[in-house]
């Protein structure tokens, strides 16, 4: 092959997310946040997050688009009830069929006690439902110590490409 026809940036393989869209979408009001850098964590973390199966079965495959709604306390609440029968609200929840529930207003009391920002905390539990889908449960002390290492490496990761 001539040097003319030798491709200058060859294509890199196909990334294991390959047809996978993830939408980061504000639902509430009452916390500023910035949505524009939570999505680009969330786009460079994505690869990381699917490398790997948990122990579990992964839901991936069958995906083509998963949805994180950023939430407020009181939809979070009904949400936890409905679905799970637990009073109160929770950090995250993850459905199977590629929904993400995040709750803006513990993600600040998180942020706050970790010594984090509001914007990265919201990003860390995109990354830990990812995690879910892809098969990773935090059921057990050990796995979740496994899934909490694994989540602060890929936001870790996501923070220092861009």
């Amino acid at each position: 092959m001539s040097r003319r026809s030798a491709p200058k940036n060859p294509r890199p393989d196909p990334a294991p997310d390959a047809g996978l869209e993830v939408t980061v979408i504000n639902r509430q009001r009452s916390l500023r946040i910035d949505l524009a850098r939570i999505r680009r964590l969330v786009r460079a973390a994505l690869p990381h997050c699917l490398k790997k199966d948990g122990p579990l079965p992964s839901v991936i495959p069958e995906l083509t688009e998963v949805t994180a709604s950023i939430v407020s306390v009181p939809e979070m609440s009904r949400v936890h009830v409905d679905f799970l029968g637990i009073e109160g609200p929770t950090d995250v929840i993850t459905f199977p069929y590629g929904e993400i529930l995040i709750c803006a207003e513990i993600a600040a009391e998180n942020a706050a006690r970790y010594g984090s920002t509001l914007d990265d905390e919201l990003a860390l539990y995109v990354i830990h439902g990812l995690l879910h889908l892809a098969g990773f449960d935090d059921l057990e002390p050990a796995r979740a110590r496994q899934m909490r290492n694994r989540q602060a490496k890929i936001l870790n990761i996501a923070r220092s490409s861009g």
